[in-house]
């Protein structure tokens, strides 16, 4: 009999206790050899930052395909209360996204060389653009859901308060990531990829084997959780796919692309992620659906591991635990390295000189404040993956694509205007209050318009001067 809320430790045996230890001193041993066996390098920071640009083919998988899926529980919360909803938001439509990043972004970004993504915009347009491009990345890379992930996950383990699971679990990270760069966390994704891949596969086989397959779901759950649109209306699914474009402006893909010893890494690399995303969603969508149909009553972020604990026999459970954790801290120690990146070197860079110090300090910072954030959104996942993914892609997606298809065309100040406007429309139109057909339209249509727009109009006018110069 399965129960809608457990003590997840009441059901570990002492081979699950030695399995996730196993784990953890794996990662920490692969973190350290990491560490120890770093090559030398004539610039520091660049080793720091990107691993010298020597990442490899596998290890460039690993790392990026680990470093995508943090938010496990809200995969859960989505599949739970809307169904295949969620592999069409959070599956399909990225899988779209990452195929034309490899075969059309991966040439264009890797001949700037640059460390970061606000670097490149500031090749690309100047240096205001820099800054503005900073200021958005940080609030789009900002943990808020895989701090609030690790807190939940911490909770359901050892009973602590969500809050203090927060505290503790990100202190941890913030040690080994900070203190090793990019490498630590490079390596500690080869140990946890494989480990988060292979537990979500067990909970779908035993899923399949308990209670069987397609015919048992459609029996025990709402018809809705079968439609593309889980109830939600068609507006709404369309803002998940511009969000999903969000990826060809994403600053964990650029610093993989960045880190990447060449172009022809990048691309396969990216391919086969998507490959086994697909298969990863399969699974963590598959897995839900059984939870909401065996535990209907469970809280909707927790329902998927509950199950999962539940259903996995001795062994296998401690394995599972170590893959949900896995999850979580592979995206974790990313995001919050790509945060403080992007204080100490694209907004601060002049005004620091100890740089690799001032990128430890900001990984407290930004862990306090991702942890201080996370209370604002309710503990939402899904709201808070909409309000910065809208931001982002709405604001940034459209000028930095148009500055590749239209190289000097683009001022640095009607870039940053651009984006800025486009931000501020975009900020009333869902302050508001709309009625009828208008109460459908989502700001981020507001902020896409509103740079197509602009951008237009200075591209035009940029043809139109040369055109005269000419003549």
């Amino acid at each position: 009999m399965f129960k809608d809320t457990i003590k997840v430790l009441d059901y570990f045996s002492t081979t699950d206790y030695l399995v996730l230890g196993c784990v953890l001193f794996l990662t920490i041993a692969f973190v350290l050899y990491g560490y120890y066996k770093r090559k030398q390098s004539d610039d520091k920071f660049v080793d720091y930052m990107l691993m010298g640009r020597r990442l490899t083919l596998p290890l460039f998988i690993a790392t990026l395909g680990a470093s995508w899926y943090g938010g496990i529980f809200g995969v859960s919360e989505i599949t739970f209360n809307y169904g295949i909803y969620n592999f069409i938001t959070q599956g399909v439509f990225w899988y779209i996204a990452y195929i034309i990043f490899a075969l059309f972004m991966v040439d264009k970004i890797k001949k700037y060389q640059s460390l970061t993504l606000p670097e490149m915009a500031g090749q690309m347009f100047g240096v205001k653009a820099h800054k503005t491009c900073a200021v958005f990345t940080f609030f789009n890379v900002l943990p808020i859901a895989y701090v609030l992930s690790l807190g939940v996950f911490l909770h359901l383990c050892f009973g602590i308060s969500t809050f203090w699971g927060m505290v503790i679990g990100t202190s941890f990270v913030c040690l080994y990531a900070s203190w090793g760069g990019l490498r630590a966390v490079v390596y500690s994704d080869a140990v946890q990829f494989s480990v988060m891949c292979l537990s979500v596969l067990l909970v779908l086989i035993f899923s399949l084997k308990t209670f069987g397959g397609i015919s048992f779901l459609k029996t025990n759950l709402p018809a809705e959780h079968f439609s593309i649109t889980g109830g939600n209306s068609y507006f709404n699914l369309a803002v998940w796919g511009f969000i999903a474009l969000a990826t060809l402006v994403d600053p964990a893909f650029y610093q993989r692309c960045f880190a990447a010893k060449d172009t022809k890494t990048a691309k396969k690399g990216i391919l086969i992620c998507t490959l086994i995303w697909l298969c990863f969603d399969i699974c963590t969508t598959g897995g839900t659906l059984y939870a909401r149909a065996i535990i209907p009553n469970a809280i909707p972020r927790d329902s998927y591991f509950i199950y999962a604990i539940q259903l996995l026999p001795s062994g296998l459970k401690g394995f599972f635990v170590a893959g949900i954790l896995s999850v979580i801290l592979s995206t974790l120690d990313s995001f919050l390295f790509i945060a403080s990146n992007t204080i100490a070197y694209d907004l601060l860079k002049n005004k620091i000189k100890n740089k690799l110090l001032a990128n430890q300090i900001f990984f407290i910072i930004i862990a306090a404040l991702a942890i201080s954030l996370s209370v604002f959104f309710d503990g939402s996942f899904k709201k808070i993956w909409f309000v910065l993914g809208s931001y982002m892609s709405a604001c940034l997606l459209v000028p930095l694509i148009m500055g590749h298809i239209f190289p000097k065309k683009i001022s640095d100040k009607t870039f940053t205007f651009s984006v800025i406007i486009s931000a501020v429309l975009l900020t009333l139109w869902d302050i508001i209050k709309k009625q009828g057909f208008w109460a459908q339209i989502d700001g981020f249509y507001i902020g896409v318009l509103t740079n197509l727009l602009l951008l237009s109009i200075a591209v035009y006018r940029n043809k139109k001067c040369k055109k005269s110069k000419i003549s």
